[in-house]
């Protein structure tokens, strides 16, 4: 591995940590404030001043992994110019807009419904309070919409075209950044898991409370209302979900082959693999379980369609990486003002190929001249890790459809009124808890992962995109950071078993559990 690289992964292990500690927050945060909504509406809509104190109460949990995510997040925004210079000089002028409609429109709107949620209960009238949290979960939503239809650019850059002269990106529609079709499904694929996640979260402490006979008739309704909203989203989970899929494999065919660790082209019907162990370096697959003829339909939602295997693509990637080469020398030609109408013509020709000449700059350091053996280097280097996104994909999956089954359970118990009755279900929900999180952090590491080895999808590879910073500053900032997240998570533990323990007493009204004794 060469200097540059093991500087790469440094940084990209960096921004990972950071990245996941921050995404432990968003989605509860995002989830959580819809869930008021829907608590807050009943509240105007029955005047059950139980309702209230449901609001009031799952406001102070939000207010904690609030706080927390913030503190966590704002590192990352300075990560984009600290640790991925290069990057953010290409594509600031494209991205800079979208950061600061983030910042405007979702953060600073969160952040005010955010204050007005707590401090004004008994100075708005109900109706103007309940628009107040409303605006707080808008706030909260137009955030993950900002990034994700950022990310998602970087994933599959739509209306936008590179300046060899400056090499920066240009991006000619924010509008057309929004509407893309895989910002859209990623948005609500995100959202949907953020809803689904807090459920099971309300979910598993109201089960808590039944378990210990606290306060049954506030977690009762919580489990209620919970479990109606996880119901619904769980489908919604699973719709934007398997469009995702769609996008991805039109898209960005190689990571879908490292979905289904799809080595050769199966013919059409063709088997998933529910289980195996991919072999990168031999590219081939151990202990396999196959479902028959359940690729076609998951994929392609046919029996006559299949996903195409990594061999293929690295075959048709050697060829655009031979392309990449013929762009590259007539771009250095340009900038040394030699180039002539034909070269010109060629250039134009192959600039899209050009990114994957980059992929050589690990291989040789005459791209020029590269050889047979280092363009085959090249060519494999553009497959993503398969181990890694097969994996995750099946934990995700997997965990959504344990949570799915608790849904149904919940929704049945709760119809019934035998909550209370089903104590070996109620320690289920409680431990299940950490789940939807396991699925979030899965997701996100299966998107990144998966986009490897690059930064901008078929642009600009990874390596070119990091700060010239030295191995020991990147060494000793990794460890600054998971010493302080790790006393920010020991903070939001301590506080959420705190609050979460103490239940609804702690709103100090005197009429709960641990106030009547």
């Amino acid at each position: 591995m060469t200097p540059s690289l093991f500087v790469t992964d440094l940084s990209r292990l960096q921004f990972a940590f950071t990245a996941l500690f921050h995404f432990l927050f968003v989605p509860l945060t995002l989830g959580l404030t819809w869930i008021l909504v829907a608590m807050e509406g009943a509240y105007l809509k029955t005047g059950n001043p139980i309702y209230k104190d449901m609001t009031r109460f799952w406001g102070k949990i939000l207010a904690i992994n609030f706080a927390i995510g913030v503190i966590s997040g704002i590192t990352m925004e300075f990560e984009f110019g600290l640790n991925w210079a290069y990057f953010s000089r290409m594509i600031g002028g494209s991205f800079g807009p979208i950061l600061a409609i983030e910042g405007i429109t979702a953060f600073m709107l969160e952040a005010t419904m955010f204050g007005l949620f707590f401090f004004s209960w008994d100075k708005l009238s109900r109706r103007a309070h309940f628009m107040v949290t409303l605006f707080m979960a808008l706030g909260a939503s137009l955030s993950i919409v900002n990034i994700l239809a950022a990310n998602s650019w970087m994933q599959h850059p739509i209306s936008t075209d590179f300046d060899f002269q400056n090499m920066t990106l240009k991006l000619h529609s924010i509008a057309a950044l929004y509407l893309a079709d895989m910002a859209q499904v990623r948005i609500g694929h995100v959202a949907a898991g953020a809803f689904l996640l807090s459920s099971i979260f309300v979910m598993g402490i109201s089960s808590y409370y039944l378990l210990r006979k606290q306060d049954v008739a506030f977690a009762k309704r919580s489990f209620a209302i919970a479990a109606g909203f996880g119901f619904v989203c769980s489908f919604m989970v699973l719709f934007f979900g398997d469009q995702s899929g769609l996008e991805v494999s039109k898209f960005e065919p190689e990571k879908m082959a490292a979905i289904e660790a799809q080595w050769h082209t199966q013919k059409a019907p063709a088997a998933w693999y529910l289980f195996a162990w991919p072999n990168q370096q031999t590219q081939s697959n151990q202990f396999e379980i196959k479902i028959p003829d359940a690729l076609s339909l998951i994929a392609t939602h046919s029996l006559t369609g299949t996903v195409e295997g990594e061999d293929p693509i690295i075959t048709h990637y050697e060829t655009r990486v031979v392309n990449g080469i013929k762009a590259y020398t007539m771009l250095h030609k340009i900038w040394d003002k030699k180039a002539t109408t034909s070269d010109m013509a060629v250039y134009k020709k192959y600039a899209d190929d050009l990114g994957f000449a980059y992929l050589l700059k690990p291989y040789t350091n005459d791209i020029p001249k590269a050889t047979k053996a280092d363009i085959d280097k090249a060519a494999k280097s553009a497959i993503p890790s398969v181990l890694i996104t097969f994996f995750t994909f099946r934990v995700m999956i997997a965990a959504w459809g344990l949570m799915f089954l608790l849904l149904i359970c919940g929704i049945i118990f709760s119809w019934r009124n035998t909550l209370e009755n089903s104590r070996f279900f109620l320690r289920c929900c409680v431990y299940a808890i950490p789940l939807p999180f396991i699925a979030a952090e899965s997701g996100w590491i299966l998107a990144e992962v998966g986009r490897q080895p690059w930064i901008i999808h078929n642009i600009l590879p990874t390596f070119m995109g990091t700060s010239s910073l030295n191995a020991a500053s990147l060494i000793t900032s990794l460890i600054l950071f998971a010493l302080f997240y790790g006393v920010l998570i020991g903070i939001e533990l301590f506080l959420m078993f705190k609050f979460a323990r103490l239940g609804p007493s702690s709103l100090g009204t005197g009429k709960y559990f641990f106030e009547k004794k």
